[in-house]
């Protein structure tokens, strides 16, 4: 029987860019039109958890499902170019609130459900653009299913989960009835880098698209339960010192006691 396989992906702003690129417009942050997005870097790694899965169990097929609006569609594909099966957006106006945990949730659910028959869904552990980290085990509640969480492995075998879970000062192994969802952490590993086959292959392959009409979602449903009041950029401020002194080594002496007063060392 085939084990099919859900792994949730977030198409993000990339976090190595420059706090000076930043911007927000009307509570919106954004960024320069030349700063291309990324894959969120948790869901790579669920995206790799899912491969092994795959790999292990011989007969696997591996769905991504994307939310969100304006997809660099050579950024989102990536799953495609790793080696998963098949990649579902899920694009709509009414799914533009991405910062709604609650919306979110509700389109995923739907489409889990429509899918049918899923065994497990798998998810980074957080986003790295709010890291808020709710998604999933929503998700999860809403489908009525066990969920574990901060996930370094992740195997199955005869219908049962077995998940290594990260812990502050070591690991622990919790076992689940299928199906399930886990979310996975930077534990896991380095995924994978897709090969020039894999990119060419994901080059051919057109996304399937989505709207709430697709998945049955009534709009009425996806009203927000929370509302982003201000958004503002932090401030911040430098302020330098100059050491000096009547040359290198007195200098150096003054340095070192004005680290030992703040008790920097």
């Amino acid at each position: 029987m085939t084990l099919k396989i859900v792994v949730t992906a977030k198409q993000v702003i990339d976090p190595e860019t420059p706090t000076s690129a930043f911007g927000i417009d009307s509570n919106i942050v954004t960024v320069p039109a030349n700063q291309a997005p990324v894959v969120n870097g948790f869901d790579e790694q669920a995206i790799e958890a899912a491969l092994r899965l795959k790999e292990a169990s011989g007969d696997a097929h591996v769905t991504v499902l994307s939310v969100g609006k304006g997809f660099a569609l050579d950024i989102i594909k990536k799953p495609l170019a790793m080696g998963v099966d098949e990649l579902v957006l899920l694009d709509d106006p009414a799914f533009s609130n991405t910062i709604d945990p609650t919306v979110t949730i509700a389109v995923l659910a739907a489409a889990i459900n429509k899918i049918g028959s899923v065994d497990i869904v798998l998810a980074g552990r957080q986003a790295s653009d709010w890291d808020n980290a709710q998604v999933p085990i929503g998700v999860a509640e809403a489908l009525g299913w066990p969920v574990a969480t901060v996930a370094k492995k992740v195997d199955i075998k005869d219908s049962i989960l077995r998940v290594e879970r990260v812990l502050p000062d070591g690991h622990e192994v919790v076992e689940a009835d299928l199906p399930a969802v886990v979310t996975i952490s930077n534990e896991l590993g380095t995924p994978r880098y897709p090969n020039m086959r894999g990119i060419m292959a994901a080059r051919r392959v057109q996304p399937v698209v989505w709207s709430a009409a697709d998945i049955g979602l009534d709009l009425a449903s996806l009203k927000p339960a929370f509302e982003l009041v201000s958004l503002s950029k932090p401030q911040s401020a430098v302020e330098t010192e100059m050491i000096t002194g009547d040359d290198d080594e007195d200098a150096g002496r003054k340095l070192a006691q004005r680290l030992r007063d703040e008790r920097i060392i």
